[in-house]
């Protein structure tokens, strides 16, 4: 097993949505020792957004692209190995302001890549990243799911199975700004369905 671990927060080592994905690739690789890991932190190391000079250089053929541009090309490129390489996806999405952080965004808009990661046919958009499973950890401040204002879950579940990944499991810790008796909760909650979830 293959694993890549992607974390978005800001907050670095207090991030509690990246110290819940740890606890899902905890439980993976005790379930598959001979698993690897594959850690991308998008808060640490933030991927560049989608400007017209991405969009330009993306539209370039490779072999007409200038030093910039093949530069700029490559940094999506390896984002996308990464991702074709994985078996399994630990998505740590934090809810920033009812979204997803930009970090995250920018990280789908680099490996979103028609005829790469998807294609349009006939009969629709197919996904081709497909035979890969992923676990979406969701953090928030105030109770959101199964609510208007969870925009996160409809997002992240259609873009992930726009690109062939279909088998998405959600764990969710709501309520971490509602005291420290509630952050306790959410973790607590959170953590017991990640057991759940993985039998190690």
């Amino acid at each position: 097993m293959n694993i890549l671990q992607i974390n978005s927060s800001v907050r670095a080592d207090a991030s509690h949505s990246s110290r819940l994905a740890n606890e899902v690739v905890q439980r993976l690789l005790a379930a598959n020792p001979t698993a690897s890991l594959n850690l991308r932190d998008l808060g640490r190391t933030p991927q560049p957004m989608l400007d017209e000079a991405a969009l330009q250089a993306l539209f370039t053929p490779a072999e007409q692209r200038n030093a910039v541009q093949a530069a700029r090309v490559a940094l999506d490129d390896a984002l996308i190995a990464e991702i074709q390489a994985a078996d399994t996806l630990v998505l740590a999405a934090p809810m920033y302001n009812f979204a997803v952080p930009v970090q995250l965004k920018n990280w789908i808009d680099a490996i979103s890549r028609a005829q790469v990661t998807f294609r349009y046919t006939a009969n629709g958009p197919e996904g081709l990243l497909t035979g890969k499973k992923a676990y979406v950890v969701l953090t928030r401040g105030g109770v959101h799911r199964n609510m208007p204002s969870d925009t996160q879950t409809p997002y992240l579940q259609t873009f992930l199975g726009f690109l062939g990944i279909t088998e998405v499991e959600f764990v969710y810790a709501e309520g971490m700004a509602m005291g420290p008796d509630a952050e306790q909760a959410a973790f607590a909650a959170a953590t017991q369905q990640i057991h759940e979830l993985i039998a190690a």
